[in-house]
Order: C-alpha cells, then sequence, then structure tokens
C-alpha cells in the first residue's frame, strides 16, 4: 500500500509538471503572438509618399547624382536646400517645376535647369513626393 501511494504520488508529480510545462510554453506563444500581431508593420510606420520621393530621388529623377544628403558635390547638400528652402517658406516642388526662382546656389541654376525636362514630366503628386522627401533630411 505504502508503495502504491509513492507510485501515485510521483506519477501525479511527474503529469502535473509535464501539465505546467505545456501552460506555460503556450502562455509564453500566446503572449510572443500577441506582442507580433500587435505590433505596427513597417508598411504602416513608412509613409508612402515619402517612399515614392526616395524612389524618384535615387531613380528616375536623377537627383542622387548632384545631390547628397550631408555633402555638396555638384549642386548642394539636401539639407542645406532643405534649410533654405525653410527660412524662405519656398516650395521645392515649385522650382522643380521650373516655376521658382534659385534660392541655394543660383550659380547651378543652369546645371539644373537641364534636369527641369524631367521634373516638368513628373506628375505633380511625384513632384510632391521628391519635396516631401528632401524635406524629411531637415
Amino acid at each position: 500500500m505504502n508503495n502504491l501511494l509513492k507510485t501515485f504520488t510521483i506519477l501525479a508529480f511527474l503529469i502535473m509538471a509535464t501539465n505546467c510545462n505545456k501552460k506555460q510554453e503556450t502562455e509564453i506563444n500566446n503572449v510572443d503572438e500577441q506582442n507580433v500581431d500587435s505590433s505596427p508593420s513597417v508598411e504602416a510606420i513608412v509613409d508612402p509618399i515619402l517612399v515614392k520621393g526616395q524612389e524618384l530621388f535615387e531613380g528616375q529623377g536623377t537627383c542622387i547624382a548632384c545631390h547628397k544628403p550631408d555633402a555638396k558635390v555638384v549642386g548642394p547638400s539636401i539639407k542645406e536646400i532643405v534649410k533654405i528652402y525653410k527660412e524662405n517658406n519656398a516650395s521645392i516642388a515649385t522650382f522643380i517645376n521650373g516655376e521658382g526662382k534659385p534660392l541655394v546656389d543660383a550659380s547651378q541654376y543652369e546645371i539644373m535647369k537641364a534636369n527641369f525636362t524631367i521634373t516638368k514630366a513628373m506628375s505633380a503628386e511625384d513632384r510632391k513626393a521628391l519635396e516631401v522627401y528632401m524635406m524629411s533630411f531637415e
């Protein structure tokens, strides 16, 4: 009888221990799944207009050939452009449509004017996306 009680007690303990571990693993998995499901996705965080602007800046617009974020290459840096446009409450989108005067480096205006063929062919939304992307460098 004593051996039967010991065996039963050990068996009950093993069942409890096994079930507790499974329950704990299930709870941990549920918590992990909840954290993953409730966290915003990268797509939800990134503004699609900003992404479009970056694509145009680095691709079709060929802007990256002359403008870098922090350094003057052929044209002024993006940060310098943004600073001056903000100070003058001006629109980059208007300028790249060929409708604004050069505010940053007038000596480079003739070189920039050659790109107006590309930027004028863009939609107003694309020019605005370029502006949004550039203004994100403030």
